[in-house]
């Protein structure tokens, strides 16, 4: 492995200034040192003489000049020795500061300011011996759950260990480095004609990183995702800094994927992939740009009781009108919302406009709206969706909130709370794309539904020839023995209708019925079938009743022109 020091070139020491060397104190030392052995060598033998007691006094003068020179020979070697202990403590502070920037504080590794100048280094290197260079971008998928479950100490602990193995695996040359959180990024060399061996070494590092870490008394998991990206041919060597960013963003596109393919994965870069990457961020600019501007609206699609085909109320289903991408549908824009974080906002603006639509309905019809099993997370959605009932003078018995078996499975405690609270104020609750999911009979009777909702998916499979229709009369049955009317999904032809038509009294939606349409042609169609708010509907009819009048007066004007 390459050290930090060794990585980005060494230490560049500056200067210590005076502490690096003193002159001054040296200068004295030399000086006292050569005049000590000027007058050591006419007063020592005077001395000697004296002491043998051959000979008179020695000089005065030269005697205190001798001692003087001692004194300064002491001083200076002194400081000397002093500035020299200074200088090692500076140069090893020095040393130890320089590595604490080039490193990471937690696992020991480079940290990302360091990567890139050591990832140039080694694109350059192998580049000489006609070898190719590859960045391994890698993500630990599940680390938010290790600090949420076992707590940032073992979070901390889960890291080195990850970081240990990494390092462990990678050939000598390689280089690995935590860039931040729980992301990591290596840079090894790879030999061209085998590029397979990255693969294995992907492999590899998902292997060891995947067996179980022990934190005290328990075991925890980390799962890895990796993206890969390699020099196809051998960079300028002035241009290695570009190409290593370059290999980096790569590989961090591939990361992505591989994210979206599921845990303990790789994925390779692939051009298409940064088209797709870049197309990602303009929706999610131009979804986070839309919501003021008023970009996304509610459309409705019509429920219909399936016994006497008469209308009894819409399911809202928002829609994107972007000027830049068209009619987006919700499949799209949706997920995006709730990775984004701005579903809740979203949802709420397309909420307020659904009810002052359907304000101006006829009072018996209802209105449906789905909720994100993000927003049910919130303790605080009953409370924001009351508020806007409030402000439209929309009637809560008109709403049905329906959300999914999925969001069951997350705070069961959260959502009996909201669930409790919306039903209290009269709001109905329907349980969506029942039968897809894991909901089970104890949280049926436990949570106060009004209506199942049968997924599409059953209902769709009656139109195929020799369909088993057991499946929907099990459901039909199953909501008949909790005493809860039924709606089926996804109805769009007859065969479909003439089936579901002998299983009882069920309320139905689907394509049969026409396609979702937006507020004003909602309201044409309620309009033509008089079933608009009493007051609306009066001032409908006097508008079309002047309308014609117009028409007739302006008829009757061409007439008499022509």
């Amino acid at each position: 492995m390459y050290s930090s020091s060794n990585t980005i070139g060494g230490s560049n020491r500056e200067p210590l200034g005076h502490a690096e060397r003193d002159v001054v104190a040296l200068g004295i030392a030399v000086a006292a040192l050569i005049l000590f052995v000027g007058t050591g060598g006419t007063v020592l033998p005077q001395i000697v003489s004296t002491w043998l007691g051959h000979a008179q006094n020695p000089d005065v003068i030269l005697s205190n000049a001798l001692l003087l020179n001692i004194a300064l020979i002491i001083f200076g070697w002194r400081r000397y020795a002093q500035l020299s202990r200074e200088v090692a403590e500076r140069r090893s502070a020095e040393e130890k500061a320089h590595q604490l920037a080039q490193t990471d504080a937690l696992t020991g590794l480079l940290n990302r300011r360091c990567f890139i100048p050591a990832a140039a280094k080694l694109v350059a290197d192998v580049a000489e011996t006609n070898q190719g260079a590859a960045v391994l971008m890698i993500d630990l998928d599940n680390f938010k759950q290790i600090n949420d479950v076992h707590g940032h100490k073992a979070g901390d602990i889960a890291l080195t260990e990850v970081a240990r193995r990494m390092e462990a695996l990678l050939p000598v040359t390689g280089i690995v480095a935590r860039l931040g959180g729980d992301e990591f990024a290596c840079v090894v060399p790879y030999e061209r004609r085998l590029p397979d061996k990255l693969d294995q070494l992907a492999a590899s590092l998902i292997e060891a990183v995947r067996a179980p870490i022990r934190i005290e008394n328990k075991e925890v998991e980390a799962a890895l995702s990796i993206g890969i990206a390699r020099t196809i041919e051998n960079p300028d060597p002035a241009a290695a800094e570009d190409c290593a960013q370059s290999l980096l963003h790569h590989a961090d596109i591939a990361m992505y994927h591989a994210k979206k393919r599921g845990h303990n994965g790789y994925a390779w870069f692939e051009p298409t992939m940064e088209s797709e990457l870049r197309f990602r961020h303009e929706l999610e600019t131009g979804i986070r740009a839309g919501i003021p501007k008023g970009e996304f609206v509610p459309f409705y699609e019509q429920q219909i009781d399936l016994v006497t085909g008469d209308l009894v109320g819409f399911e809202m289903l928002a829609r994107w009108n972007s000027p830049q991408f068209g009619l987006v549908s919700p499949e799209i824009f949706i997920p995006i919302s709730e990775e984004i974080g701005v579903i809740a906002e979203l949802s709420e603006h397309l909420i307020q406009q659904a009810l002052q639509d359907a304000q101006k309905w006829d009072p018996n019809l209802t209105l449906s709206i789905n909720i994100s099993p993000l927003q049910l997370r919130d303790p605080w959605f009953s409370q924001k969706l009351l508020r806007l009932l409030v402000e439209s003078g929309f009637p809560p018995h008109r709403l049905d909130i329906e959300i999914t078996e999925s969001c069951l499975h997350e705070n069961i405690g959260v959502v009996r709370s909201v669930v409790t609270s919306l039903k209290n104020q009269g709001v109905q609750i329907s349980l969506d794309d029942f039968g897809t999911g894991y909901s089970s009979l104890a949280q049926l009777r436990s949570l106060p539904f009004d209506r199942l909702k049968i997924d599409r998916s059953f209902v769709t499979e009656l139109a195929h020839e020799g369909a088993n229709a057991k499946i929907v009369e099990a459901i039909v049955s199953l909501g008949r023995g909790f005493d809860l009317p039924m709606t089926a999904e996804g109805i769009e032809n007859a065969e479909v209708l003439k089936v579901l038509r002998t299983m009882g009294q069920l309320k139905g939606q689907g394509y049969l019925y026409g396609r979702p349409e937006d507020a004003s042609k909602t309201f044409a169609r309620l309009k033509e079938k008089r079933l608009l708010a009493p007051e609306v509907q009066e001032a409908a009819d006097r508008a079309d009743a002047l309308a014609v009048q117009i028409n007739t007066i302006s008829e009757k004007e061409h007439h008499a022109m022509g």
